[in-house]
């Protein structure tokens, strides 16, 4: 009988961009358990919030992570301005859309390169990374800022698009999408890719239920679950479109709805520009958030983050808390790691998109 092996895989690790631990066991090759552990970039970033005006705190919520800095910064800002019964402007909530599925390009395009390169494909990492320019050069014409925009308020936003703007971006969109078509091809077909990712850390819709699994990770799994459906805070109400599943619930499939969120996004970037309504890009903010409490969801490129605030009717909020996707991912991805290949630990990882900086704050 073989002896059970544990091998600590992580923080600090060749292949994984993030700082996550796990403590591997293993029976030969294969994992018979995995037991996460996090803490190891925890910075506290809730607990400012008692040392920070509600003002200045969006300025902390977006740093929570660079690549959803911008959902983070709209999610804190939802929720105070459902405690101060703030109605933010139409053009407002559309430049909001607009820059959100930008940042959800961003996120997805960063993802497919790290995912290439953990499979040892440079040239496929360097091409995801080289298409991603073009959204961050969207992103510098348009807030002043490649990673952290700083562009939400409470209220609106602080900077708006110029017709100009409005017309280079659609321009760039249809490039933006012949890109990623050829990239895609590479990823759907390649051989080497789809004998890596085929089966492999297959997860069912009734677990991908049962563990509470959201984004691209329960979306894989045939589960029809996507907050911008319900959202009736933003402009998503004005796009008409259906989340993207697949039912295989391996790897691959992961891979598939990434790729078809990409396609989906140009459309509603798309439908933002057409659609741009006149108007105020911000509210007046007038007084202090009042002794309550306001709770509110964004659907982040990884899947449904929540955000809560609980004010005291001073200037500093008592309370800010946040829960992320990798959170709420966590649970499947122990559950996907039990029987497999340990050559396939890095890919199953990587497969649910982990963001650690977010999920530890």
């Amino acid at each position: 009988m073989a002896e059970i092996t544990t091998v600590p895989f992580g923080p600090q690790h060749p292949v994984l961009p993030e700082p996550i631990h796990l403590d591997l066991e293993l029976k030969d090759e294969r994992v018979v358990r995995a037991v996460p552990s996090i803490g190891y970039v925890h910075r506290g970033l809730e607990k400012l919030v008692e040392k920070r005006d509600f003002k200045q705190f969006i300025y902390v919520a977006e740093r929570v992570c660079g690549i959803c800095s911008f959902g983070h910064g709209w999610g804190y800002a939802k929720a105070v301005e459902g405690l101060m019964d703030i109605e933010v402007p139409k053009r407002a909530s559309c430049l909001r859309t607009l820059w959100h599925e930008l940042s959800r390009l961003h996120s997805h395009l960063l993802w497919f390169g790290l995912a290439a390169d953990a499979m040892g494909f440079e040239s496929l990492f360097m091409h995801a990374w080289r298409i991603r320019e073009i959204v961050l050069d969207i992103f510098e014409e348009t807030t002043g800022g490649r990673v952290i925009f700083s562009v939400c308020k409470i209220g609106g936003v602080r900077r708006d698009i110029t017709d100009t703007q409005r017309k280079e971006i659609l321009e760039k969109m249809k490039e933006l999408r012949r890109e990623i078509k050829d990239m895609a091809m590479v990823f759907l077909y390649d051989n080497t890719i789809q004998s890596r990712l085929e089966g492999v850390g297959v997860l069912s819709m009734n677990d991908a239920v049962e563990l509470g699994c959201v984004g691209p990770m329960a979306r894989a799994s045939g589960l029809p679950v996507d907050y911008r459906m319900a959202d009736d805070e933003g402009f998503y109400k004005e796009l008409h479109f259906h989340p993207v599943t697949e039912t295989a619930g391996d790897c691959l499939a992961r891979v598939k709805v990434r790729l078809g969120e990409l396609d989906q996004s140009i459309d509603m970037i798309t439908g933002c520009l057409e659609n741009m309504p006149e108007g105020a890009i911000d509210a007046p903010v007038r007084g202090m958030p009042p002794a309550g409490e306001y709770f509110t969801r964004v659907e982040q490129p990884r899947g449904e983050a929540l955000y809560y605030v609980k004010g005291n009717g001073t200037k500093n909020l008592e309370r800010f808390r946040l829960r992320t996707p990798t959170n709420a991912n966590l649970p499947a991805l122990v559950k996907m790691l039990k029987g497999c290949e340990l050559a396939d630990v890095p890919n199953i990882i990587l497969t649910i998109d982990p963001c650690i900086s977010c999920c530890e704050r």
